[in-house]
């Protein structure tokens, strides 16, 4: 009984356990600095939110490329289509951010909130497939517009911006 339980925890992966803890990491880092911008200004999803947003889009693509690495154990039975889990993600996160837009009377507010979460989602994904230079410029890029790009607008447009 306990082999069973000892080769069931130990099987191989296509990726070795510190390639796969660096990669869970990096996701919680990067996408946690995106989610401390919201939380510094008080938004609804903030650092855990974005973190765990990140952290699943992560896991999912590692998944997905621990099955791609098993389906060619089984040539004839098993398909395996890698755009169906990005397509997962995207539109799972879509459907969490689309709960952060609230319309108030002419106003509409979580729209940049939403709109990071979906960003952090692809954040997670590009590390989880080792994407690193892509997954840093998004997030640093990310980071630029939300916070500097502000400053701008309030000058430019005179006006207050919420979000």
């Amino acid at each position: 009984m306990w082999n069973n339980i000892v080769n069931e925890m130990s099987s191989p992966t296509i990726l070795s356990w510190e390639v796969l803890g660096i990669r869970l990491l990096g996701a919680v880092v990067l996408c946690g600095a995106i989610g401390f911008e919201r939380e510094r200004r008080d938004r609804p999803a903030g650092l855990r939110t974005h973190m765990l947003v990140g952290l699943a889009s992560c896991v999912y693509s590692i998944v997905m490329l621990e099955l791609l690495a098993r389906s060619t154990q089984y040539p004839d039975h098993v398909r395996a289509d890698p755009i169906r889990i990005i397509e997962g993600i995207t539109s799972g996160v879509a459907f969490l951010a689309a709960g952060m837009i609230v319309f108030t009377g002419e106003k509409v507010k979580g729209l940049t909130t939403g709109a990071s979460m979906w960003l952090a989602a692809a954040v997670g994904l590009c590390i989880g497939l080792g994407m690193w230079p892509m997954a840093v410029a998004t997030a640093v890029l990310c980071l630029v517009i939300m916070r500097g790009l502000k400053a701008i607008e309030r000058r430019a447009f005179h006006k207050d911006l919420d979000d």
